[in-house]
């Protein structure tokens, strides 16, 4: 029994002086960052276009600086609007510069910040297994009796960023009218992906870089740069961002950053800073 209570209270006592913090100078900062800046987190709005590219860039930033990402991914419309109705973003990254030009009137980003910092391309897309292969998009390009009794999906042509550029590509090739009544308008550019992965549409219109992450299909042909206005990815601080906002956009025009987003297909419109 004596044997036992000591055996207790010694594991007690190393249980005690285990739970004893650390003095400010016997704490140790993280290998891969400074210790002030562990607990620090950012908040990315960004366009739902950017997923594979911007997780792997914020997965770079954390490991370098120790500040954590928190991303979220919708159309950019969709974004736009909750940073005006004030949600809580450091930094907000559309697929167009028409949204972002929205949050600056509404003055809820920090207009000095912006730059225009990826470029992109719209594609036409099938399932994997489709019989459709290898279009020629021109003009006349009829997209209607491609589909044949089937759908085609893309974006909210209304809002959604990758819809607009598709409609305006139809309608600079004449194909507009006849295949507006065969679309399947999505909430964003990854629903429309998912759509055609599924065999649910027959076509789909979406982003070359979305097209190359998704094993679900296959591109069958690249529209035009000259059938749509350019396709620009803007960044900018929120009004509201936290003061390590600037950092991060720092990072963003890397080297480092611009290797990952020219992997995953993106082309990069600046010079980068480092």
């Amino acid at each position: 029994m004596k044997i036992f209570t000591h055996s207790l209270f010694s594991a007690l006592l190393v249980g005690a002086l285990l739970a004893v913090p650390a003095t400010a100078k016997d704490a140790k900062p993280s290998a891969m960052a400074p210790a002030a800046a562990q607990d620090k987190t950012l908040t990315v709005f960004a366009a739902a276009s950017m997923k594979n590219a911007l997780d792997e860039v914020d997965n770079a930033y954390t490991a370098k600086s120790g500040v954590k990402i928190v991303a979220s991914y919708a159309a950019s419309s969709a974004l736009a609007k909750q940073i005006e109705q004030g949600a809580p973003a450091d930094v907000f990254m559309s697929a167009d510069t028409t949204w972002m030009d929205y949050v600056k009137d509404k003055k809820s980003i920090n207009e000095p910040t912006r730059v225009d910092l990826l470029g992109n391309s719209i594609v036409l897309i099938a399932p994997k297994d489709s019989k459709i292969d290898k279009v020629t998009i021109d003009q006349g390009f009829d997209l209607a009796q491609l589909a044949g009794d089937g759908k085609i999906t893309t974006g909210d042509v209304k809002s959604v960023p990758v819809g607009k550029y598709a409609k305006a590509a139809l309608e600079k090739l004449g194909a507009w009218a006849a295949v507006e009544p065969k679309m399947a308008m999505a909430e964003n550019v990854r629903a429309a992906l998912a759509l055609v992965a599924r065999n649910e549409a027959v076509l789909g219109i979406v982003y070359s870089t979305d097209a190359k992450v998704e094993p679900g299909v296959k591109i069958v042909a690249t529209f035009p740069t000259n059938s749509h206005p350019p396709i620009v990815y803007p960044v900018a601080a929120t009004s509201t961002a936290h003061k390590d906002a600037a950092d991060y956009l720092a990072f963003l025009r890397s080297s480092e950053a611009k290797a990952i987003f020219e992997k995953y297909g993106f082309s990069f419109l600046v010079s980068p800073t480092t």
